[in-house]
Protein backbone atom coordinates (compact mmCIF):
# COMPACT_ATOMS: atom_id res chain seq x y z
CA UNK A 1 0.00 0.00 0.00
CA UNK A 2 1.47 3.31 -0.97
CA UNK A 3 0.90 7.17 -0.20
CA UNK A 4 2.49 9.64 -2.46
CA UNK A 5 3.10 13.21 -1.46
CA UNK A 6 2.83 15.68 -4.29
CA UNK A 7 3.88 19.28 -3.34
CA UNK A 8 4.61 22.54 -4.29
CA UNK A 9 3.65 26.08 -4.16
CA UNK A 10 0.25 27.58 -5.90
CA UNK A 11 0.92 27.68 -9.48
CA UNK A 12 3.86 25.30 -9.85
CA UNK A 13 1.43 22.84 -12.06
CA UNK A 14 0.64 20.19 -9.49
CA UNK A 15 -2.47 19.44 -10.72
CA UNK A 16 -1.25 19.48 -14.52
CA UNK A 17 1.70 17.32 -13.29
CA UNK A 18 -0.60 14.94 -11.87
CA UNK A 19 -3.38 14.54 -14.12
CA UNK A 20 -0.52 13.68 -16.60
CA UNK A 21 0.82 10.60 -14.52
CA UNK A 22 -2.84 9.46 -13.99
CA UNK A 23 -2.81 8.59 -17.64
CA UNK A 24 0.20 6.51 -16.55
CA UNK A 25 -0.69 5.14 -13.29
CA UNK A 26 -4.12 4.80 -12.06
CA UNK A 27 -4.57 5.79 -8.17
CA UNK A 28 -6.45 8.44 -5.99
CA UNK A 29 -5.75 11.54 -5.76
CA UNK A 30 -6.71 12.89 -2.23
CA UNK A 31 -6.28 16.72 -2.15
CA UNK A 32 -5.15 17.52 1.26
CA UNK A 33 -6.65 21.31 1.17
CA UNK A 34 -9.80 19.98 0.46
CA UNK A 35 -10.25 17.71 2.98
CA UNK A 36 -9.26 20.19 5.55
CA UNK A 37 -11.75 22.85 3.93
CA UNK A 38 -14.56 20.68 5.32
CA UNK A 39 -13.26 20.26 8.52
CA UNK A 40 -13.09 24.34 8.44
CA UNK A 41 -16.42 24.58 6.79
CA UNK A 42 -17.98 23.40 9.71
CA UNK A 43 -16.33 25.98 11.49
CA UNK A 44 -18.07 28.70 9.74
CA UNK A 45 -15.24 29.54 7.24
CA UNK A 46 -16.54 30.31 3.83
CA UNK A 47 -13.55 30.43 1.80
CA UNK A 48 -10.57 27.84 1.01
CA UNK A 49 -7.75 30.29 0.96
CA UNK A 50 -9.07 32.11 4.04
CA UNK A 51 -7.76 28.85 6.25
CA UNK A 52 -4.13 29.78 5.97
CA UNK A 53 -5.32 32.84 7.54
CA UNK A 54 -6.97 31.92 10.75
CA UNK A 55 -4.91 31.13 14.31
CA UNK A 56 -2.20 28.96 14.09
CA UNK A 57 -3.89 26.38 16.62
CA UNK A 58 -7.05 26.53 14.39
CA UNK A 59 -4.78 25.25 11.22
CA UNK A 60 -3.22 22.15 13.27
CA UNK A 61 -6.42 21.19 14.25
CA UNK A 62 -8.13 21.02 10.65
CA UNK A 63 -4.63 19.52 9.97
CA UNK A 64 -5.22 16.71 12.52
CA UNK A 65 -8.51 15.59 11.49
CA UNK A 66 -7.58 15.75 8.22
CA UNK A 67 -4.48 13.58 8.06
CA UNK A 68 -6.87 11.35 10.62
CA UNK A 69 -9.14 10.46 7.40
CA UNK A 70 -6.44 10.38 4.72
CA UNK A 71 -4.65 7.92 7.13
CA UNK A 72 -7.18 5.20 6.50
CA UNK A 73 -6.77 5.02 2.47
CA UNK A 74 -4.40 3.13 0.98
CA UNK A 75 -2.71 3.68 -2.82
CA UNK A 76 -3.11 7.51 -2.73
CA UNK A 77 -1.49 10.73 -3.98
CA UNK A 78 -2.09 13.12 -1.45
CA UNK A 79 -2.02 16.47 -3.11
CA UNK A 80 -0.77 18.83 -1.16
CA UNK A 81 1.81 21.85 -0.26
CA UNK A 82 5.60 21.40 1.89
CA UNK A 83 5.02 24.58 3.60
CA UNK A 84 2.12 27.38 3.39
CA UNK A 85 3.20 31.28 3.82
CA UNK A 86 0.46 32.68 6.37
CA UNK A 87 0.64 36.09 8.08
CA UNK A 88 2.75 34.90 10.93
CA UNK A 89 5.55 33.07 8.91
CA UNK A 90 5.81 29.62 6.95
CA UNK A 91 3.94 26.90 8.11
CA UNK A 92 4.55 23.25 7.57
CA UNK A 93 2.36 21.36 5.49
CA UNK A 94 3.27 18.24 7.20
CA UNK A 95 4.22 18.55 10.27
CA UNK A 96 5.78 15.65 12.60
CA UNK A 97 2.20 15.35 14.14
CA UNK A 98 0.66 14.61 10.72
CA UNK A 99 3.80 12.84 8.88
CA UNK A 100 3.14 10.00 12.17
CA UNK A 101 -0.28 10.02 11.36
CA UNK A 102 -0.12 9.95 7.58
CA UNK A 103 3.33 7.77 7.01
CA UNK A 104 4.38 8.61 3.24
CA UNK A 105 5.89 6.31 1.31
CA UNK A 106 7.62 9.35 -1.42
CA UNK A 107 7.55 12.80 -1.77
CA UNK A 108 7.24 14.56 -4.69
CA UNK A 109 7.67 18.36 -5.24
CA UNK A 110 6.23 19.67 -8.35
CA UNK A 111 8.38 23.21 -9.15
CA UNK A 112 9.08 25.61 -12.20
CA UNK A 113 10.86 28.76 -12.65
CA UNK A 114 9.64 31.82 -10.44
CA UNK A 115 8.42 34.07 -13.59
CA UNK A 116 6.12 31.41 -14.38
CA UNK A 117 4.38 30.97 -11.66
CA UNK A 118 4.09 34.40 -11.22
CA UNK A 119 2.73 34.34 -14.92
CA UNK A 120 0.16 31.47 -13.89
CA UNK A 121 -1.15 33.79 -11.04
CA UNK A 122 -1.86 36.40 -12.90
CA UNK A 123 -3.62 34.52 -15.28
CA UNK A 124 -5.86 33.16 -12.05
CA UNK A 125 -6.58 36.40 -10.35
CA UNK A 126 -10.55 37.06 -10.11
CA UNK A 127 -10.67 33.22 -9.87
CA UNK A 128 -8.65 32.64 -6.78
CA UNK A 129 -7.88 34.97 -3.87
CA UNK A 130 -3.93 35.23 -3.44
CA UNK A 131 -1.70 37.09 -1.66
CA UNK A 132 0.65 38.92 -4.50
CA UNK A 133 3.89 37.69 -4.52
CA UNK A 134 7.25 38.61 -6.03
CA UNK A 135 9.82 36.72 -8.31
CA UNK A 136 12.13 36.83 -5.24
CA UNK A 137 9.53 35.60 -2.43
CA UNK A 138 8.24 32.76 -4.61
CA UNK A 139 12.31 31.36 -5.18
CA UNK A 140 11.97 31.63 -1.61
CA UNK A 141 8.46 30.04 -1.09
CA UNK A 142 10.24 27.16 -3.02
CA UNK A 143 13.63 26.91 -1.17
CA UNK A 144 11.24 26.76 2.13
CA UNK A 145 9.74 23.50 0.26
CA UNK A 146 12.95 22.04 -0.77
CA UNK A 147 14.35 22.00 3.25
CA UNK A 148 10.58 21.11 4.46
CA UNK A 149 10.97 18.05 2.00
CA UNK A 150 14.07 16.67 3.19
CA UNK A 151 13.02 17.21 7.05
CA UNK A 152 9.73 15.16 6.24
CA UNK A 153 11.79 12.14 4.69
CA UNK A 154 14.43 12.14 7.29
CA UNK A 155 11.63 11.77 9.74
CA UNK A 156 9.71 9.16 7.93
CA UNK A 157 12.15 7.30 5.94
CA UNK A 158 10.27 8.42 2.74
CA UNK A 159 12.43 9.23 -0.82
CA UNK A 160 12.24 13.16 -1.87
CA UNK A 161 12.06 12.98 -5.84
Amino acid sequence: MMKVVVAGIPGAGKTTVLNEALKIKSMDVINYGDVMFEMAKQDGIKDRDEMRKMPQEKQREWQISAAEKIEKMDNIIIDTHSTIKTPYGYLPGLPYHILQIIKPDRIILVEVRAEEILARRKKDEGVRQRDAESVEEIETHQMMNRMAAMSYAVLTGATVK
